[in-house]
């Protein structure tokens, strides 16, 4: 019988199914395992300082580069009709996601310094590495379940990349703001704020008195910026020219969250299109140059992660109670309610009838240990290094034994 249609399976189909779980993550522990290495004081290629320019690098070029190939070269008009749940699925993985981290959070009381980091690595999984990679994997084999294999892994990949503009907004909005050091917190609660206005290099040469601080973000480049005289807004109008004037805007339109527009414009507009992404147009090389710019991001980010855990797991001031109820919660209660919202969507008529690869992607998107850009964030904002290694270490390893559980249930069960 058909192993892969949910009859009953021989031996052979069994063990091929579960190395298509235990394989992907194999791969993400050994370039982490490379990571640390390089990062280790014998070699002493990635020491911190190198670590942190790296996944500024990351998020300024190589997931921008990503994100616009894959989307760009998938989306269509019809397509964005069709596919509208994948991110709607992944909004509501976050939600779902945040109000169980905020639950647990509450219950088990981590330090208070890592609070919102509790929440952020139950809430928010990785929708799209490790998922490309086993959707690849799976789709290889010439009896996958889905579709024949060209056809499932270009439909699978499409449907990943069209969910990773959605999570390219929430880590940098969100997720960006959540695992701000508690420093920043504290300024930004001074009872007297100022209006801070960016003032390039050049401008500090004219003659006017002003005064100049540095940029909070330590983050990131040290930018300079003048103190403005800041009055109390009235009204909503008030209130909206001064989020504008602080600079929300700018903290937004991130580079991978400028690339993903880009990216939805130029695959949908196909005059734009078929000048970009056409094998052989005038500018195709242009996409060449991006797509292999953007295949540097997951062994960066990986890397980064790698040599985060330099200090070894041990080192994570999060403790044994926060650490295994974040772990378990992203690892076993998470998928759970994907399971749940995945069918209900189903039911609802949501979902593209018939389309079992679809609807194996909106269940991964809920199955993922915690985000692995969540933790290349952790080492942005210099606070929580250590412990988002910690954690992202003991999912991976964990995640062998669970994502295969998960994979075969997906599989021979729901399908």
């Amino acid at each position: 019988m058909d192993p892969w249609m949910g009859y009953p399976v021989k031996g052979e189909s069994v063990f091929t199914l579960l190395k298509f779980a235990v394989l992907p993550i194999a791969k993400v522990l050994v370039m982490c395992a490379l990571g640390l290495l390089l990062a280790s004081r014998t070699v002493n290629i990635l020491p911190a300082n190198s670590r942190k320019q790296l996944s500024k690098l990351v998020f300024s070029l190589f997931l921008p580069c990503l994100i616009f190939t894959q989307l760009g070269k998938a989306v269509t008009v019809e397509k964005i009709i069709e596919w509208w749940f994948i991110p709607v699925n992944v909004v509501l993985a976050a939600v779902f996601g945040c109000l169980v981290g905020y639950a647990v959070a509450h219950l088990i009381k981590p330090p208070p310094e890592f609070f919102n980091f509790t929440v952020v690595f139950i809430g928010i999984g990785n929708i799209g590495n490790i998922p490309l990679v086993i959707i690849g994997a799976i789709c290889r084999e010439k009896g996958n379940p889905f579709e024949d294999p060209e056809t499932c892994n270009t439909n699978g990949v499409a449907y990943i990349s069209f969910g990773q503009w959605v999570g390219a907004v929430i880590v940098y909005t969100y997720v960006y703001s959540m695992l701000a050091p508690p420093a920043r917190s504290k300024e930004l609660d001074a009872p007297t704020p100022t209006n801070l206005v960016v003032v390039p290099e050049a401008a500090t040469a004219n003659g006017t008195e002003v005064t100049y601080t540095a940029h909070s973000n330590s983050e990131e480049t040290a930018l300079l910026v003048v103190e403005a005289p800041h009055e109390t807004p009235q009204g909503t109008l008030a209130l909206v020219k001064a989020w504008l004037s602080q600079g929300r805007i700018r903290d937004i339109m991130q580079p991978a969250v400028v690339a993903s527009l880009l990216a939805l414009l130029f695959g949908c507009v196909p005059l734009l299109r078929s000048l970009i992404f056409t094998e052989h147009s005038f500018f195709y090389f242009l996409f060449d140059s991006l797509n292999i710019l953007g295949g540097a991001t997951v062994p960066c980010i990986m890397l980064v992660l790698g040599g985060n855990l330099l200090g070894g797991p041990g080192a994570s001031k999060l403790g044994a109670r926060t650490t295994v109820a974040i772990v378990a919660t992203r690892l076993l209660l998470i998928p759970l309610i994907g399971v749940a919202t995945v069918l209900t969507a189903e039911k609802l008529g949501f979902l593209p009838e018939g389309n079992r690869t679809f609807k194996f992607v909106l269940l991964l998107q809920h199955t993922m240990p915690s985000s692995i850009l969540a933790g290349a964030v952790t080492n942005l904002r210099g606070h929580a290094e250590k412990e988002a290694s910690a954690i992202l270490f003991y999912e991976h390893v964990l995640a062998i034994l669970s994502m295969a559980g998960w994979l075969v249930l997906y599989i021979n069960v729901l399908f």
